[in-house]
């Protein structure tokens, strides 16, 4: 398999993961823009994933144009980011309907771990089967935010049990460190 088919197959997942979280929002009962008023939650809710399901395909797809190869490890490293990924829309509507509610906050930040995980898992597959020259590596150095990111989610988890507005900001947080792409990989193609 080339890494352009499992690029398109990524893309395609992750347009249908916005579709449904789009076809979740219902139109108010009222025809007054104060109608909107009571969906509140679920379009925050709805901003933040759609921003994290694009944050994930920008830089997925920055990660597959630094690779050379790909192998069976990592199909199912990057099925597994998938997994992980299309359950945003199930976190997504239960926080926004419930209002915040502590325990769909939670649900909701433990799967963004679980995909924050699957994407560093599916990094260090990727870079395991670069041939040496190849930029990958080089490109995603240290990892920084790759390895904070977890440690917040960790954090927000227990905290949203009795804060789950300090949670949403957590998640908000990490998502403003990640919404800009990751340029180490562009410059390393560069050079």
């Amino acid at each position: 398999m080339t890494k352009g088919r499992i690029e398109a197959f990524s893309d395609g997942v992750l347009a249908i993961i916005i579709t449904i979280m789009v076809l979740e929002l219902r139109p108010p009962e009222g025809s007054r823009i104060e109608d909107l008023q009571v969906l509140a939650p679920v379009l925050v809710s709805y901003v933040l994933s759609f921003a994290y399901i694009g944050i994930y395909w920008n830089n997925h797809h920055h990660l597959f144009q630094a690779v050379r190869t790909i192998g069976g490890r990592v199909l199912w490293a990057n099925l597994h980011l998938l997994f992980w990924l299309s359950l945003i829309p199930f976190g997504t509507a239960w926080m926004g309907e419930r209002e915040f509610a502590s325990g769909p906050v939670a649900v909701y930040g433990a799967v963004l771990l679980l995909a924050a995980i699957a994407y560093f898992i599916l990094v260090r597959a990727l870079i395991a089967i670069q041939p040496d020259d190849a930029p990958l590596a080089a490109a995603i150095g240290t990892d920084t935010k790759g390895k904070v990111s977890p440690l917040l989610y960790a954090a927000a988890i227990p905290i949203a049990l009795v804060a789950p507005w300090v949670s949403f900001g957590i998640y908000v947080l990490v998502a403003m460190i990640w919404i800009v792409p990751d340029t180490r990989i562009e410059r390393t193609i560069a050079r």
